[in-house]
């Protein structure tokens, strides 16, 4: 991975999250230039504060297009691009709200064209985009409707746009369930859901966000791997 990225820029959407700050760390110390992105400034400042290499940060929204163009102004010259964004709209399908719905495309797949539209041309040849989708697309659940639909519509977007932008390379990484403090609402109740999830993985274990980084690392060093959805689930889409 350090010849694959000394000297190339990497845009992190997402940055301020914990997989994207670990992220953030590996590129860097591999010798990239960072562009961290996201909603949170304080948060993208954090993450570069820890950096050993040099980052520039730039605050985006997702839901507005003007904020992509002028993140994509910034950039300059792309090597590889990676968005860790989501936005979960979750509950009972009559309680769910027009807004969180939009919010939800907005983060995994709106967000993401148009990514691709204002940063196209200025991928190099061998560069990449890398976007994160998720394990309810293939195993949806009561009240994960809408995470199930956004989930799945990223992983034909990747194929669509694997297509379109060649020979600059687009693929998807599918967490399953990720101990990366998402869980840590469930209070007490977490160590039993998590003990229970590797109990029926048949990896026998759940993920971390390490995991993920090792992932995308492996989608960005691949050259001959486009239009992808690489399932870091421990199996668990399969039981």
């Amino acid at each position: 991975m350090s010849e694959g990225l000394t000297g190339r820029r990497v845009v992190v959407v997402g940055a301020g999250s914990r997989t994207g700050r670990l992220l953030a760390h590996a590129a860097s110390a591999a010798g990239a230039e960072l562009v961290l992105a996201g909603p949170d400034p304080r948060k993208l400042e954090w993450t570069a504060g820890e950096l050993a290499g040099p980052s520039t940060v730039v605050p985006v929204d997702l839901a507005d297009e003007a904020s992509i163009e002028a993140l994509a102004a910034r950039a300059g010259r792309v090597d590889h691009l990676v968005s860790t964004a989501a936005m979960p709209a979750n509950g009972p399908l009559e309680e769910l709200e027009l807004a969180d719905i939009r919010r939800a495309f907005d983060a995994k797949v709106i967000g993401p064209m148009l990514l691709a539209k204002h940063l196209a041309g200025q991928f190099a040849e061998d560069g990449s985009l890398t976007f994160f989708s998720g394990v309810a697309a293939w195993r949806p659940a009561p009240a994960r409707t809408v995470m199930a639909t956004t989930n799945g519509a990223l992983a034909f977007l990747v194929q669509a746009l694997a297509v379109e932008l060649a020979p600059v390379r687009v693929n998807a990484v599918s967490p399953g369930i990720v101990d990366s403090g998402s869980w840590d609402g469930l209070g007490a109740g977490k160590e039993d859901f998590l003990k229970g999830v590797a109990t029926r993985n048949p990896a026998r274990r759940v993920g971390t966000p390490e995991d993920l980084v090792k992932a995308v690392l492996y989608a960005i060093d691949s050259p001959y791997v486009t239009g992808t959805v690489l399932h870091v689930d421990g199996g668990g889409r399969l039981v």
